[in-house]
């Protein structure tokens, strides 16, 4: 006697149940759609680490040389030993400020145009927008399930890759015995600090919303490149405006303090009038009878203050970004 009844044992065998703890639903997609990112984040995150140790451990190795030889001391380096014993740090110096800084610099510009942009403009290319609409999770959960794991690795690796910039720059180049690189100099500024961390969200959410605008890749690559570069260019031209400018009076031709971004400096004359710098220029005699200078200046100390009204700048423009792509994705 035969029957078609699979035993309840059979049944509940066959039955696969997820496992405990494992990614599901729209989590998992999202994962499996920035593997490739993800994977991207972590090499950059351990080569960048790896070229940063390196660069401390040699620093520290040949610092260490010169204050054992009597070489620390810049007087010291024309003889000739002294001078064969600088002459390592040079190479993670210029490593450190003529490649890392100006590739970090760049960073926030690449995840814009690579990965923000193409991150919605290439689903409505494809029209696999029109899908996502017609499955059991609601859009909005799924594009900011879309947005947040990008937005987290690019947070992890830009943050990760700061502090250790920032602490290679603190102890081994602006303090150490041969560098000269001032805090707001054009690479050294957006490579310290929260600088690389909020510029790199920024990008990313005006790629976001540009990629749903546009709808189109590379348009929107095109169009995020440009925007993020203009609004690079224009903070950079007001920074100095946004913290308080040390406006100072100093005895006459005294340098300037060190590692401060110089805003503009002059003459004072005898009865107490200014006179800008550039009047006492080209064998001018209109400062002859100056007592003292004056100058314009952001101290070192500035560079946290600046930085930090910049980032509630870029993070505010950031947020509006991201509201307007969710009120686009209502529509």
């Amino acid at each position: 006697m035969s029957t078609n009844v699979l035993p309840k044992r059979s049944v509940a065998s066959t039955t696969r149940r997820p496992a405990a703890g494992r990614v599901r639903g729209v989590a998992w997609v999202v994962l499996r759609q920035n593997r490739f990112l993800l994977r991207t984040m972590a090499v950059l995150l351990v080569l960048a680490a790896v070229d940063l140790l390196w660069i401390h451990l040699a620093s520290r190795h040949t610092i260490g040389v010169l204050k054992r030889t009597g070489c620390y001391s810049p007087e010291t380096w024309d003889n000739v030993r002294c001078y064969a014993a600088l002459a390592p740090i040079s190479r993670p110096t210029f490593w450190f400020a003529e490649v890392l800084q100006p590739v970090v610099t760049a960073v926030p510009l690449l995840v814009g145009v690579f990965v923000g942009a193409p991150m919605i403009a290439q689903e409505h290319e494809r029209g696999t927008i029109r899908l996502i609409r017609t499955q059991s999770v609601h859009p909005l959960r799924w594009l900011a399930a879309r947005i947040v794991v990008p937005g987290l690795a690019v947070l992890a690796t830009t943050g990760v890759i700061a502090a250790l910039m920032s602490w290679v720059w603190w102890t081994d180049i602006v303090h150490g015995p041969y560098a000269f690189d001032p805090p707001f100099q054009f690479f050294t500024y957006p490579a310290l600090g929260i600088a690389p961390v909020a510029w790199s969200l920024f990008a990313l959410a005006v790629g976001v919303l540009l990629g749903q605008v546009l709808r189109r890749t590379l348009p929107a690559m095109f169009v995020t490149a440009a925007v993020v570069g203009t609004a690079f260019g224009v903070l950079s031209w007001a920074r100095r405006y946004l913290y308080p400018i040390t406006d100072k009076v100093v005895p006459l031709n005294e340098a300037q303090p060190t590692n401060a971004w110089l805003i503009d400096r002059g003459a004072v004359m005898a009865d107490g009038t200014r006179v800008g710098g550039d009047t006492c220029l080209f064998g001018s005699h209109a400062c002859d009878g100056a007592t003292a200078s004056w100058i314009k200046y952001h101290p070192a100390g500035d560079l946290v203050p600046v930085q930090l009204v910049e980032a509630g700048i870029l993070l505010v423009l950031a947020a509006a970004a991201l509201a307007a792509v969710f009120r686009l994705a209502r529509k």
